[in-house]
């Protein structure tokens, strides 16, 4: 890669859930950002997510270390699109057994939103209502395509996105890891360019408050992510905080040292400033 970035984590239990059934993870050695949110039984959507975010965590850094340089996946997704697709099935896989072989773990499941970094792009893979937006060049877009009722009665031309916001509960789900022994992973790539900024949430956030205040909120505190991600989290505890509420923030940054595997210049510039001083 010829690019860095910076990765910020923060969940909150919210003002009116007793405890948090969201999960976040990152490792930033490999790009990777994953996010959960939880549902089902006393304290079962913990247990879900959790393993979810861990299941990927550990498929994902596994078999970036096993993987040849430049590999043919052959179905037109990259080794690494297709290590995150394939960790978040295995979740699934994981995840429903445990609520088939446990009575205190039935009926759990959990959203998720996964994102890996790699040759200046962006592996995104969703299944559920948790979300990944990105802002660039100040215009904010979400990235990835709820799986709820709401976002169904609007591909279908039933309600427009403002109305089916007023009219339909939300947090009804169309698809979760672990309730059914199979799951479609939405997966994508896109190319990522330097000083964009990733934001991945449950939608304790996005349910609470707008895109519009979400976006005005990241680009207020855009300098300093760990303050953006701390603000956004107010946010929504200040329009009531009904849901736990977690977000990752990814900041992409130009990389300007010389890659090691670039010897010979590498070795001209080291000349050149030898001379130069």
């Amino acid at each position: 890669m010829n690019m860095d970035f910076e990765i910020v984590n923060v969940s909150d239990v919210g003002r009116k859930r007793p405890h948090n059934e969201d999960s976040t993870i990152s490792d930033s050695s490999h790009g990777l950002v994953i996010l959960a949110d939880g549902m089902g039984g006393y304290k079962a959507g913990e247990v879900a997510s959790a393993l979810a975010v861990m299941t990927i965590l550990q498929e994902v850094t596994e078999g970036l270390k096993r993987k040849a340089p430049n590999p043919d996946s052959g179905n037109g997704l990259s080794l690494e699109s297709n290590l995150v697709k394939n960790a978040i099935l295995h979740a699934n896989s994981n995840i429903y057994h445990l609520a088939q072989t446990d009575s205190q773990c039935q009926g759990m499941g959990t959203t998720i939103v996964t994102g890996l970094i790699h040759d200046n792009k962006m592996s995104i893979g969703n299944v559920g209502d948790s979300r990944m937006y990105r802002l660039r060049a100040g215009k904010f877009e979400q990235a990835t395509k709820d799986h709820s009722l709401i976002q169904e009665l609007i591909d279908r031309g039933l309600y427009t996105p403002e109305e089916a916001n007023a009219k339909m509960p939300k947090n009804l789900v169309t698809r979760a890891l672990g309730l059914d022994n199979e799951v479609e992973v939405d997966i994508k790539e896109e190319q990522v360019q330097p000083g964009d900024i990733y934001l991945l949430c449950s939608d304790g956030l996005n349910d609470m408050v707008n895109d519009e205040e979400i976006h005005l909120t990241l680009s207020k505190y855009s300098a300093n992510l760990v303050q953006a991600a701390n603000s956004l989290v107010q946010l929504a505890n200040n329009k009531g905080g009904k849901d736990n509420i977690s977000v990752v923030l990814v900041r992409i940054k130009q990389n300007d040292s010389i890659p090691e595997k670039d010897g010979v210049l590498k070795t001209l510039f080291n000349r050149f400033f030898d001379v130069r001083g």
